[in-house]
Parts: C-alpha cells; structure tokens; sequence
C-alpha cells in the first residue's frame, strides 16, 4: 500500500498547510514523492506560489487564497496544454478512451465544487478558507501532471488494462477506506447538503470507471488514494469551528 500511503501523507501535509499557508516551504518540502517523481521541485508554478505566500503583502487570508487560486489558474492552463499535445499522439481509439477520461475529469470537478461548498459551509476560521482554497488547487495540480506524463510516454506501449478491482487486493482494500470514510463524512453531513456529497462520489466514481482504462493499477491505486485522502480530510472538517 505504498501508494495509498503516499497519498495518505498527502492528506496529512494539507491539514499543516491549512493551519500554517503562510510558511511557503509547507507546500513542496512535505509534498508526497510520488507527486515529486511527475514534477521537478523547481516547477516554474510551484515555485512561483511558494514566493508569493512568502511574500509580506500576500500573509492575509485574503492575500494566501490569491497566491493559492493564482497557482490553481496556473496548474489548469498547464493542464489543458498538455491535453492538446496529448490527442495528436493518440491513435483514435486510445484517444476517445482519453477523452471521455476528461469529459468525466470535468464533471467530476464541478461536482466537487459543490461538495467543498457545503463542507466549508459549516466551518468558521481563516484556517478553513485556506484549506478549501487548497483542496481546490491540488486535483488541478494532479490532473495537469497525470496528463504531462501521458503526454511524456504517448509513444509507449499502453498499459496493461487494471484486474477487477476485486481481483487487487490493494484495489479492494482502497476501496473498504473509500467507503468507510464517505459514510463517516456523510453521517456529518448536515441533511439538506447530504445529496451534494451523493451527486460528487457519483460523478468521481464515473470518473474512475473512465478512466481505468487508460491506466495501470498502480495509477488506478493513485485515483482512488487521492479520493480516500479528500473523503477523510473533509470527515475531519465538517462542522469545524
């Protein structure tokens, strides 16, 4: 579980980072490794938030989101840059099976939105706005570098395609977290914002079944850590005042 862990970790550097954005090292010095093995630690984007959260006249909560939502604007136009070098290089059924990973990308974001809305909705604190500002950038951040490395290896032979999850014990074992934490956050969940969470794991989950695909297991691992690490930070968060 490797691979969990690391995403696990990751959850654990944005709690710090909520509670200290101003310390601008916090975002890459405790970032996970495999985030530092798709992306050089001098990345022109991450470098440039690290300076602008250091910066004097940034050190508001007003000033820390805008050096976040800068770097998130950054990270989507790396993202759709590297989208458009990557359908050229695709044979066309490869690219379809790419683009509706996408499609199901996007519309699991906006989804997400909406989810994020609701939980900080029931928080008070600037700790809690920097968190949701950051809970914005880093799938942005991620999806820009899965695309990089597709872009990188779009002359590879694909993937072998994933096993049932059942058949992946660490598949299976991701899973069993992913639902235990989606039950404790919507067991928190005021009741009228409980349909938003449903909505948002629906349209995650349709994004993992497109996206299978066009992965390994192991990049199927990273999927479903990356969303057992966000349902366990917002079961952490919701109602927090």
């Amino acid at each position: 579980m490797r691979r969990l862990k690391s995403r696990l970790d990751v959850a654990g550097w944005r709690r710090v980072f909520g509670a200290l954005a101003v310390a601008s090292a916090a975002l890459l010095g405790a970032a996970s490794p495999a985030a530092h093995a798709e992306v050089a630690a001098a990345d022109p984007i991450d470098a440039s938030m690290r300076a602008c959260l250091a910066r004097s006249d940034m050190s508001t909560t007003t000033g820390q989101v805008q050096c976040m939502d800068n770097a998130r604007i950054g990270w989507k136009a790396a993202m759709d840059s590297a989208w458009q070098q990557l359908q050229p290089k695709l044979p066309p059924a490869r690219r379809k099976l790419w683009e509706k990973s996408q499609a199901s990308w996007l519309a699991s974001r906006e989804a997400e939105k909406q989810l994020l809305a609701a939980v900080f909705a029931t928080t008070r604190g600037s700790m809690y706005v920097l968190a949701e500002a950051d809970m914005q950038l880093q799938p942005v951040r991620d999806r820009a570098l899965v695309l990089r490395s597709a872009v990188a290896n779009a002359g590879s032979p694909p993937p072998s395609r994933p096993r049932a999850c059942s058949a992946d014990a660490q598949c299976e074992h991701a899973m069993f977290d992913l639902r235990r934490y989606y039950r404790r956050l919507q067991s928190k969940m005021p009741a009228h914002a409980r349909p938003t969470l449903v909505r948002a794991q629906r349209a995650w989950s349709g994004y993992l079944a497109a996206t299978t695909p066009v992965v390994d297991e192991p990049g199927r691992i990273d999927i479903i850590g990356a969303r057992v690490a966000t349902l366990k930070r917002l079961s952490e968060t919701v109602g927090n005042d």
